[in-house]
């Protein structure tokens, strides 16, 4: 299939490869740009818990960095737990993959800790971890410590979808749901860019898309890149 990454440049670059190795042609079309936030931290803490490996590449040039590598790490799969090693982490407590089981494992082992946890995150978040933590108990602060910035349609997407060479998009987060649907429309070819197929990592994300009119949406039965790319094989059987 001739299939669209919306995603930031690096994160599709990484699908693109997956992509690639399967057969399926790729345009890499960035509609979000991953920027860090000039964010004060303090370093009293007990952990650090990350939900994206974003969060670990902006401490990465953060004056606090040093100082909170020395804390014990909870990462929500091995991708952010890869770049938090990167970092500087080295006591890191990998979940399996999504926010519930990261819950899990920070309520298990930081129950009777006197010092809060440092929750790094994006501007843009989905779901409560912040309210689950209290709700368990678990003393918490949010820092948010970048953001995901928009783009434009690059002239290669527009020409793509205006010649029919477009088959599916694959769509990562709300956000970049959002920002194609913005884009499309910005770039004058809002009923093509809803024409072709829409490939969501959760029912959350195919929202916007299904409130535009979107047609032949597809949901991941789970949210990682593995669900959704067997989607693109469910779609050629």
């Amino acid at each position: 299939m001739r299939v669209v990454l919306t995603r930031p440049q690096e994160d599709s670059e990484r699908t693109a490869t997956a992509l690639r190795a399967r057969g399926h042609e790729v345009l890499i079309a960035p509609l979000l740009r991953v920027e860090p936030v000039d964010t004060e931290l303090r370093t009293n803490w007990g952990a650090v818990i990350i939900t994206s490996a974003n969060a670990a590449a902006a401490l990465a040039a953060h004056p606090a960095r040093e100082l909170l590598t020395k804390l014990p790490l909870f990462a929500v799969g091995k991708r952010s737990a890869d770049a938090a090693r990167q970092a500087g982490f080295t006591e890191i407590t990998i979940a399996g993959g999504d926010v519930h089981d990261l819950l899990r494992l920070v309520v298990e082992r930081r129950a009777d800790a006197k010092a809060p946890v440092l929750y790094l995150a994006g501007e843009d978040r989905s779901g409560d971890l912040m309210g689950d933590l209290v709700v368990r108990g678990i003393a918490a602060e949010l820092a948010v410590i970048y953001r995901a910035a928009t783009a434009p349609f690059s002239a290669a997407l527009v020409e793509s979808l205006k010649a029919d060479e477009v088959d599916a998009v694959l769509h990562f987060s709300k956000r970049s749901a959002q920002s194609y649907l913005a884009g499309a429309a910005a770039a004058g070819v809002a009923d093509l860019a809803l024409a072709v197929r829409h490939f969501c990592l959760s029912a959350q994300i195919a929202e916007p898309l299904r409130a535009a009119g979107a047609s032949g949406i597809a949901v991941a039965k789970r949210p990682d890149e593995a669900a959704l790319l067997e989607l693109l094989v469910a779609a050629q059987a």
